[in-house]
């Protein structure tokens, strides 16, 4: 059996203008003189749906009317349908305020229908929306369990969907709406009693559509969407209600399109190693250039959790020059999505991609350049081929830095040491005897760092062996140690 999830949006209009994070006001939306969404306040003060313009001046003086952006609400839906692809790749739009889900295959992922449904309401909370949850084993019935004003919104087996529907009011379905003063003429005002009508009799009454809605609902019809489709690439922005003062304060709005982000990886399978949030401030005649924050990752990541600690750290160390008024995200660089670990126990300790994601913690928290790692570069050049480099950032880790017969010392010296030589021997502590050399380097003379050296494996009395090189561009013969092997 399917299960599916309808998210109703019902102050979509609204709240693609104020969204649910923003100050409290009466806001009022009105498409074509007519008011089409209201905040709690203007409700209270006595606006209602479908009331003209002209009354809502004259009955709440202080509400902000605002003109209905179509456009804008389409965006916003489909950034809601894009988010919500981390839960199941089957998400269909369904109306102008309403995304479904096919979850049949996620319950066992996420732990069930009761754990999924709180999952996908924490991401359409976090994206600034109130919603209208409704499951169902049909698509169309949990269309209208979300639609439908009693609290009994999540239903499992199909008789139970079947006695539900009996005792919702018909109206609710979009195609009964234009035979509203007919199904009153006739006492029809539940589902249930809708279905005892004839058939043939409500056929030739109504149009083809109402029967077909009735009986998907119903699960007597099968049920055919459009699934939404992630884009090949991912660059989003959003526009910022109120200036913003604070670099940490817009970490409320960049979740939302981290929660994008996330749907995005997931739909790709891919996970995020960089990527670009640009701060934008004033435009116009005034206008200030926008503030880039990019964030390199240890380990690619695609869990919007992660993503929102590492920004947030980071926006912590930022000072604004200028107030913010939009947000822009991009993902730079990713990768394939690797799949899960294939060992039948799992290790006792911390897993690998625990360890980056603290690295990239401390990074964000302490700067780049405060957590470092060893890496290896292209370079036959000792002080040259073993890097410091920032350890929660993306690296390319070499192994051809050095030939396969070379043999490194474990320690080097951060300043070689100059040796004296007595009958053309070096001496360090005492005489020392030739172990295995000369190793040739010549190399640097393409950034002016030359060497010339042939490097030479000694050992002294104590049986301890050093690695020392002979510079070879004087005429004076120079020695000196640069490591100690373990």
């Amino acid at each position: 059996m399917r299960t599916w999830i309808s998210v109703h949006l019902p102050l979509l209009p609204l709240e693609t203008i104020r969204p649910n994070w923003s100050e409290a006001g009466r806001h009022v939306v009105v498409a074509r003189g007519r008011v089409v969404a209201a905040s709690a306040q203007a409700v209270e003060g006595g606006v209602r749906i479908g009331m003209r313009s002209s009354g809502v001046q004259a009955i709440c003086p202080d509400a902000a009317v605002h003109e209905q952006d179509a456009a804008r609400e389409q965006e916003a839906l489909c950034g809601v349908a894009l988010a919500l692809l981390q839960y199941t790749p089957e998400v269909a739009l369904a109306g102008e305020r309403d995304v479904l889900l096919d979850v049949s295959a996620s319950l066992r992922a996420f732990g069930g229908r009761l754990a999924l449904a709180r999952l996908v309401r924490a991401s359409v909370d976090t994206l600034g929306f109130t919603l209208r949850l409704g499951m169902a084993p049909t698509a169309q019935g949990a269309w209208l369990l979300a639609h439908a004003a009693q609290r009994r919104r999540r239903v499992v087996r199909m008789e139970r969907l079947a006695q539900w529907l009996d005792a919702l009011p018909c109206l609710l379905l979009p195609a009964l709406l234009p035979y509203e003063e007919w199904l009153a003429g006739i006492g029809c005002r539940s589902f249930g009693q809708l279905r005892r009508l004839p058939r043939a009799g409500l056929q030739r009454r109504t149009d083809a559509g109402v029967l077909d809605a009735l009986d998907r609902a119903y699960g007597q019809a099968p049920e055919l969407f459009e699934w939404v489709q992630a884009p090949p690439a991912f660059r989003a922005r959003l526009e910022l209600p109120d200036r913003i003062e604070h670099a940490e304060a817009a970490l409320f709005a960049a979740r939302r399109l981290l929660q994008q982000l996330s749907g995005w990886l997931v739909a790709h399978q891919f996970a995020v190693t960089r990527f670009l949030l640009q701060l934008e401030h004033e435009r116009g005649r005034q206008a200030v250039a926008p503030t880039p924050l990019e964030i390199a990752l240890a380990a690619p990541a695609w869990r919007e959790d992660h993503l929102t600690r590492l920004l947030k750290e980071r926006l912590a160390r930022i000072v604004l020059t200028a107030p913010l008024i939009g947000l822009r995200l991009e993902a730079l660089q990713v990768e394939t999505m690797k799949p899960p670990t294939d060992s039948l126990f799992p290790d006792p300790g911390a897993t690998p991609e625990e360890f980056h994601r603290l690295l990239e913690l401390l990074g964000a928290r302490l700067g780049d350049h405060s957590v470092l790692t060893p890496a290896l570069r292209a370079d036959h050049r000792p002080e040259v081929c073993n890097a410091w480099v920032p350890a929660a950032g993306p690296r390319t880790r070499r192994t051809d830095a050095a030939p396969e017969f070379a043999e490194r010392p474990f320690w080097l010296l951060e300043q070689p040491i100059e040796l004296i030589v007595r009958e053309h021997r070096p001496v360090f502590r005492s005489p020392l005897k030739l172990v295995k050399g000369p190793e040739r380097i010549e190399c640097g003379w393409w950034d002016g760092g030359l060497i010339v050296r042939d490097y030479f494996i000694y050992q002294e009395d104590s049986a301890t062996c050093y690695w020392l090189y002979r510079e070879r561009r004087e005429e004076e013969v120079r020695w000196f140690l640069q490591g100690f092997f373990a």
